[in-house]
């Protein structure tokens, strides 16, 4: 099969369609750098336990910041979380416009007839932010964030999109996951939910196609003329 009909096999099969935020939908951290953002959180724990900090030094991702911070200490966790959600909530407002494409996608899930949930490592809080700032949130019927406290939930766990079918009251092996990172794919495999690997940078079609993604696209105006000539 090519790539197009990869893509409208398994569109053709999914009543609910998830979408990852970050990449898919939003440049979380075009404004306000994730690497900016990470340092902020890295000298927040710093200031609480030093060995924690000195290990957070070594990333620029928010979120590893964040795993880092809850394995020290789940009373830090839940302070640097709180200040991540900030700093999300923050970087949306700043983060330009969606994703080209993406808006086009959203509106296609749903004059198809199916439902869009969003499903992130980022916060709810921001998500719903974004979603507002655009006048989006017509077209998405549920949001499942960051479990707050919870970071070994996140994906690669299954969790965030288990929850995600609970919530659009549908099996979960009729939905499937838009992604743009090695671990939606993990989190759809174990979920049991196809997914389509959105490869918005060069090297990821290969990373993707490695990881048995069900389709690859680099392009989200793909998935809306895909259920529009469906």
């Amino acid at each position: 099969m090519t790539h197009d009909e990869q893509l409208a096999a398994v569109l053709a099969n999914a009543r609910v369609i998830f979408f990852d935020f970050d990449g898919p939908v939003c440049d979380v951290f075009a404004g306000l750098p994730a690497p900016e953002v990470a340092e902020q959180l890295t000298a927040l724990l710093s200031s609480h336990d030093q060995a924690a900090g000195a290990k957070a030094a070594e990333t620029d991702d928010p979120i590893e910041v964040l795993r880092i911070a809850h394995e020290a200490d789940p009373a830090i966790g839940q302070e640097v979380e709180r200040s991540l959600t900030a700093a999300e909530v923050e970087a949306v407002a700043l983060a330009g416009p969606p994703i080209p494409g993406a808006v086009e996608a959203l509106q296609a899930v749903r004059a198809a007839g199916r439902a869009v949930v969003v499903v992130s490592n980022n916060s709810a809080e921001c998500v719903q932010r974004f979603l507002e700032l655009h006048g989006l949130g017509e077209y998405v019927a549920g949001i499942v964030g960051r479990p707050s406290g919870q970071p070994h939930l996140m994906k690669p766990n299954p969790f965030p999109l288990i929850t995600a079918a609970e919530q659009a009251h549908m099996d979960v092996t009729n939905c499937t996951l838009i992604g743009d990172s090695l671990t939606d794919i993990q989190a759809a495999h174990a979920a049991g939910t196809t997914v389509i690997g959105y490869a918005n940078k060069p090297h990821k079609a290969a990373l993707f196609a490695e990881a048995e993604a069900d389709a690859i696209t680099d392009d989200m105006q793909a998935i809306a003329d895909t259920l529009t000539t469906a």
